[in-house]
């Protein structure tokens, strides 16, 4: 590869982190809202529900992705969590204790609780989690006799998020596949004997793509989920507002990684476009005197989920109004009224 490829594939794969901050600090922001606007309560039913609909939908064929699928059951669930989150740029450790109990760790300083979100995100909301995907992996394999033991939470001042995998010599009853067992810890980790991905399945731009990929798989579960639980009203509301605050919030920084700077309409168009192409999505811009249309023929994070609602369009309504504030002053957006929030959305930037 020439040096001016190699500069080229540098910036794409810059690009794509900058659509990962973004993304991640959406749905960060996104429950951080739920807290503060519906209480503890609502927010934890809400993670308890976005981890368990990832967990169904990514689990079992992410075993088979990882090439994890032959190991026995808790050494298969902990070294999932270990690699799908490294993928993700997420700090994980995994110790290996025997074939029926295997550690994970998550230490500081936690992904989903970026920077100062973590003073904000009370213990229920973080057992919610657990409660969503780790306590049931063992109903996902078939195996009642595995569940998930945590030792630590981080939001609740101890050193990390940890646990193991416990493969029991009984079935479980649905309360008894999380439980809490404070007076233990984790093993030291050791890099050097933890599993790794093949080089040669997973070279550098697929592990780029799927680093950016990863963040936005949260929004993708949490929009649907959030129109569900609280219905298009209440739910276009929070995916509305949590877009706007995130947007105003990272405007600059993504802008900063897409090459563009802050301006009036002209920009703005400018920068939604590159954000399109950092995303996969399909655009077509014209223009009208001072004023841009922008035709987005694919969404790419929406397009297989079948109960998507067009409130769920609301994420980008926000993100655009707040980012449009971060490039510059009395920057109108609008999303021409659509039927089902599917592509083509025409956005009036102006």
């Amino acid at each position: 590869m020439t040096a001016e490829a190699d500069t080229a594939q540098e910036a794409q794969w810059k690009r794509w982190r900058a659509v990962a901050d973004l993304y991640h600090a959406y749905f960060t922001g996104l429950i951080l809202t739920v807290v503060t606007r519906r209480g503890t309560s609502d927010a934890a039913e809400f993670v308890f529900r976005v981890f368990r609909r990832q967990q169904q939908e990514r689990f079992l064929p992410g075993l088979k992705k990882l090439g994890l699928s032959h190991l026995p059951p808790a050494v298969a669930a902990a070294q999932y969590h270990y690699l799908s989150n490294w993928i993700g740029g997420v700090h994980v450790e995994y110790m290996y204790e025997s074939d029926t109990k295997a550690w994970i760790r998550y230490p500081p300083p936690r992904w989903i609780w970026k920077g100062t979100a973590i003073c904000g995100v009370p213990g229920e909301v973080s057992r919610a989690m657990l409660r969503g995907w780790h306590a049931n992996n063992g109903v996902a394999l078939g195996d009642l006799r595995l569940g998930f033991v945590c030792t630590k939470q981080s939001v609740e001042g101890q050193d990390g998020l940890e646990g193991y995998y416990h493969q029991y010599d009984h079935p479980l009853e649905l309360d008894q596949r999380l439980v809490f067992a404070r007076h233990l810890e984790a093993p030291l980790f050791d890099a050097k004997t933890a599993p790794a991905l093949p080089v040669e399945s997973w070279p550098r731009p697929r592990l780029e793509k799927a680093y950016r990929n990863y963040a936005m798989e949260y929004v993708r579960t949490a929009a649907p989920v959030m129109v569900q639980l609280f219905g298009p009203e209440d739910a276009g509301y929070l995916l509305h507002l949590t877009g706007k605050l995130i947007g105003m919030q990272y405007f600059d920084e993504v802008a900063a990684a897409l090459a563009m700077e802050r301006g009036g309409a002209k920009e703005f168009a400018s920068f939604l476009n590159a954000l399109f192409a950092a995303q996969d999505d399909v655009a077509e811009t014209s223009q009208s005197e001072a004023t841009f249309e922008i035709r987005q023929q694919s969404w790419k994070l929406m397009d297989d989920v079948t109960d998507h609602h067009r409130a769920g369009a609301r994420v980008l309504e926000g993100l655009f109004e707040g980012m449009a504030a971060g490039c510059g002053r009395h920057i109108g957006v609008q999303l021409r009224p659509t039927a089902s929030g599917r592509p083509p959305l025409v956005w009036t930037i102006g």
